[in-house]
């Protein structure tokens, strides 16, 4: 058993007991100010939550930086690598509103052979949907890329840092900036979290525009938008460490929006002009209420039709495997004489109904 030195390097606790000044490691010595490492305090590692870790110690231990400069260094930096991701999803996106009347159209079709059980309309139209997409290399799933990859980057910084917090790292205590210096402690002020609050609403309010202007997503957009009064309360009692990574988080993608509407910029990039559609071509815009209406009519409609099609396979299961049953009011074999004999059944009045109950 033995210590860590400031540099992470094992040392035999009697070589710190004999030589306490020195540094038996062979280590050109303690780190700045005689602070612990985060690999002392059992932090950082080969994980995605360690190696942030690691990268802000790099940059606060090796560069000077201070913990709240770590912080929006690091959250600048993993934005950056992420942002032509972000323009890729932007020229899909563009792409997708271009092609929107018609893929609206194919899709609508779809939907209405769908509700009335034509399954052949239905493959028509799906299959005319995908060659129609695939002619324009135009793919709706794309456009799922960006937040599939924000989201791991997102919840790696939060945990990063809510473990340092929670430790907490003795020199984030003093780490901070103006009235949080302590980074590991919740805003007296309230400030950040408002203030995280206000920009999340001006990202949706200003990226939807950069976006796909297709009315189906509405609701979504209405969903988020009560979404930060939602998580508030929940958030509000969060480190200011985790505020500090949210806050540049959200004034880059306003920066990043904004650089994203120059003309210039969009043609250097090699994003698509967005065309303006007349409205008459795009589905009629639905509210809140009557789109949940429409959804749960369609989720009842779909259903309906599955039931039928499993009566009707169990029918024909039925009759495939068991007695011929009657489904005609007389016997053709017969002579017309003796279908009223008295040795004959009464002839029932639907006699469909035997097969299909």
């Amino acid at each position: 058993p033995g210590l860590r030195c400031g540099w992470g390097v094992r040392v035999p606790l009697s070589h710190c007991l004999l030589s306490p000044g020195a540094a038996p490691c062979g280590c050109p010595g303690p780190r700045p100010g005689g602070q612990l490492g985060l690999a002392e305090l059992g932090l950082g590692s080969y994980t995605p939550v360690g190696l942030i870790q690691n990268l802000l110690e790099f940059l606060h231990t090796d560069l000077g930086l201070p913990w709240w400069g770590a912080i929006v260094a690091g959250t600048v930096a993993a934005r950056c690598l992420v942002f032509p991701l972000i323009v890729k999803g932007q020229r899909e996106a563009a792409k997708l509103n271009n092609h929107l009347p018609e893929i609206t159209r194919l899709t609508q079709c779809m939907q209405d052979a769908k509700r009335s059980g034509n399954q052949f309309e239905f493959s028509k139209s799906y299959s005319e949907l995908s060659m129609y997409q695939k002619a324009h290399d135009v793919n709706p799933m794309r456009g799922f890329l960006v937040p599939l990859v924000q989201a791991p980057i997102f919840i790696s910084f939060f945990i990063a840092l809510r473990e340092m917090a929670a430790l907490p790292v003795p020199s984030m205590q003093s780490g901070g900036l103006a009235w949080f210096m302590d980074l590991t402690a919740a805003d007296p002020l309230y400030v950040l979290p408002l203030v995280v609050t206000g920009t999340m609403w001006l990202i949706l309010e200003l990226g939807a525009e950069s976006g796909v202007d297709n009315p189906n997503l509405k609701v979504m957009k209405t969903v988020f938008r009560v979404m930060p009064l939602v998580i508030l309360p929940l958030t509000i009692s969060f480190p200011t460490a985790v505020f500090t990574y949210w806050l540049t988080s959200n004034l880059f993608s306003l920066a990043q929006v904004g650089l994203l509407r120059v003309p210039a910029v969009r043609a250097r990039l090699r994003i698509p002009s967005r065309v303006q559609h007349d409205p008459a071509l795009l589905p009629p815009r639905q509210g809140f209420v009557q789109s949940l209406r429409a959804g749960w009519k369609d989720a009842q409609l779909a259903q309906q039709l599955q039931e039928r099609e499993r009566r009707v396979k169990n029918h024909l299961a039925l009759a495939a495997k068991g007695p011929l049953r009657q489904t005609f009011s007389h016997n053709p074999l017969q002579q017309e004489g003796g279908a009223g004999g008295p040795g004959s059944s009464p002839r029932p009045k639907r006699p469909w109904q035997d097969t299909l109950g």
